[in-house]
Parts: structure tokens; sequence; C-alpha cells
């Protein structure tokens, strides 16, 4: 019982550091202005998912120091984040700090073996490779955070008491309290609207906490199959990855070619709905994942199929929108005064 006054505290304290952040990026000037990548079209506070940190941090303070490789990885990881959202960074100083932080995320794994160095090197590019993935996603209002609440919660049901759990795999506070800064960036950001965005600094770090969870699980079980718990953002970022090398381009320049950039940009959909759309739909396969009476590896088989379908068939009747959108748009380029 004495948990929920803990909670509630917690929660408290990440609601005034959030309005607290608010004034210093205002002062600061740390905003979000629309560019190529963008769906938004005014300046917005950026960085508001440094909430993500600090509700680690509290987790520590509250319930103590248990996995301190993972912290000291995830401050890290965030704070060049955050560095990077205020003043851009060279793209191979942020991975150097990426590849270190998992380095000390694997020693909290303990999985580190010369033996089986390999695929130890085969992990390590996988797990950076997630986390940027998660930042790519990071385009429209309410899909970080409303993403990251349905990964939560089915990592708190396994961890919980059903009849799908593997407890103890990972400190439930731990989750419960990622889950109440979650929600409170989403209510700032969950909006037609938004407050705040997540920035690097949320999209990585949330997207780090993710990953030592489902990490702790599979270690636990053996069961790679709970990587589908990320399996919407997954299919989303290999496929417009393949799709951006067919068109030649130059995977490290800002584009707008996501199945949720084009349901926003050309559908016109609300972003609110779009990102309501991929939480749904993530929620519902990370439930028949733990629920469906089928072989875990089949079931994942058959998602992946039915996910990889159905992108292709909406790419071959919508990103021709998209295609009109970028020869418009050089057109109007070409014809600027020099």
């Amino acid at each position: 019982m004495m948990n929920w006054w803990i909670y509630i505290i917690i929660a408290a304290i990440l609601i005034v550091a959030e309005l607290v952040y608010f004034k210093i990026a205002d002062g600061f000037k740390i905003m979000d202005q629309p560019n190529a990548r963008s769906s938004h079209i005014t300046d917005v506070y950026r960085g508001g998912g440094i909430i993500f940190l600090i509700g680690v941090w509290l987790w520590a303070a509250f319930f103590g120091l248990q996995y301190s490789w993972f912290l000291f990885g995830l401050t890290f990881i965030a704070g060049i984040s955050y560095i990077d959202d205020i003043h851009s960074l060279p793209v191979h100083l942020r991975l150097v700090v990426q590849f270190f932080a998992m380095y000390l995320l694997f020693l909290q794994w303990n999985i580190i073996s010369w033996r089986l160095w390999w695929a130890v090197i085969i992990a390590w590019i996988v797990c950076v490779g997630i986390i940027n993935a998660y930042n790519f996603m990071d385009g429209i209002n309410g899909i970080t955070g409303g993403y990251s609440l349905v990964v939560l919660f089915p990592l708190m049901m396994v961890n919980g008491h059903s009849s799908v759990s593997v407890p103890g795999f990972v400190d439930q506070n731990l989750l419960i309290v990622t889950t109440l800064s979650v929600a409170v960036f989403c209510f700032f950001n969950f909006r037609q609207k938004a407050k705040c965005f997540a920035g690097d600094v949320g999209a990585i770090g949330i997207a780090f906490i993710l990953v030592f969870a489902i990490g702790l699980l599979i270690k636990k079980t053996m069961d790679f199959t709970y990587i589908m718990f990320l399996a919407v953002y997954g299919v989303d970022t290999v496929l417009t990855i393949i799709h951006r090398i067919f068109l030649g381009e130059n995977l490290g320049v800002a584009h707008r070619k996501h199945a949720y950039q084009i349901m926003v940009n050309e559908l016109k959909l609300p972003h609110v709905l779009v990102s309501s759309i991929y939480m749904l739909l993530q929620l519902l396969i990370s439930l028949g994942l733990l629920y469906l009476p089928m072989n875990h590896y089949l079931y994942s088989g058959i998602v992946l199929v039915m996910l990889c379908v159905a992108y292709l068939l909406f790419m071959r009747k919508y990103y021709p929108l998209h295609a009109e959108y970028l020869l418009k748009n050089k057109e109007n380029t070409d014809h600027l005064p020099l």
C-alpha cells in the first residue's frame, strides 16, 4: 500500500519537473522548428522527453540503485542526445556514445562473452539500431509516448501476476515509474497541438529503457519472440529503409516516407488518430503473442508477413501522393530566384 503513496509523490514531482523544463526551454529557446522531415508547422518545445530520464533517476532514489550500469548507460546516452537536441553533434560522436552506453547495458545483462564475441557484436549492432529506429519514428504528436505505453503495458503484465507472467525478470517499480513519466509526457504531447516534443533525449532514452527491459525478459526466458513487442515500429522502419535504398536516396537525409508520415501529410489524418492506430495495432500483436494458444515463433512469422504485406499494399496505393509532393516541391525550388 505504501508504494501507491510513493507513486503519487513521483507523479507529482514529474509534473512539476516537466513544467519547470518548459520554463527553461522557453528561456533558452530550445524549440523544435519545422524542417523537411517534420509533420508540424509551428515551433514547439523540444526535449520534453527528458522526463523519462528524470523518472528513472526518481525510481533509483525511491527504490534503490539496483541496475547501476543501466542507469549510467541511460544517463550517458540521454545526455548526449539532449546536447544534440540543443546543438547538432557529429553522427560519429553520437554513435560512439550509443555503443558505449550499450556496452554498459550488456554489462548489466551480464552477457559479455569473448567466446561468443560474434553474437555480442550482432546484439550490439541490433540494439543500437533499435534505439535509432525508435528515434526515427518520433515524427508526429503522440506516437512516441503512446507507443511506449503499449510496450510497457504487456511488459508489466508479463512481470506481474497473470497467466502469462514471468515474475521477477525486472523490478516492477521501474516499469511503473517509467509508465508514469510517459503518461506525464503524453499529457503535454498526445494532442493535436502538442506543447512539447520528446526530442532525441526522449525517443532514444525511452528506447534504451524498453530495450533493457525486453532484453532482461528474453534473457530469462530465452524466447526471442518478445521482440515482437516492437513489431510495428520494426516493420515500418526496416521496410522504409529498404524503400529508400531502392530509390537511391541518402539515408542520412531527412525524409517523410514512413507510413505514419504519409498518413498525416498526404492523407491529412489527425496526428492523434494515426498514433492511436499504431498503438492499437501493436497492443493487439503483443496480446496475441501472450494469449493465443500457438507457437510463439509461428505466430511471430505470421504477424511479420501480414505487417509487411499491409505496408507494401499501403505504399503501393498512397506513395504516389508523396511522389507528387516531392515533384511539386522540387519544381517550386527550381523556380526560386538565384
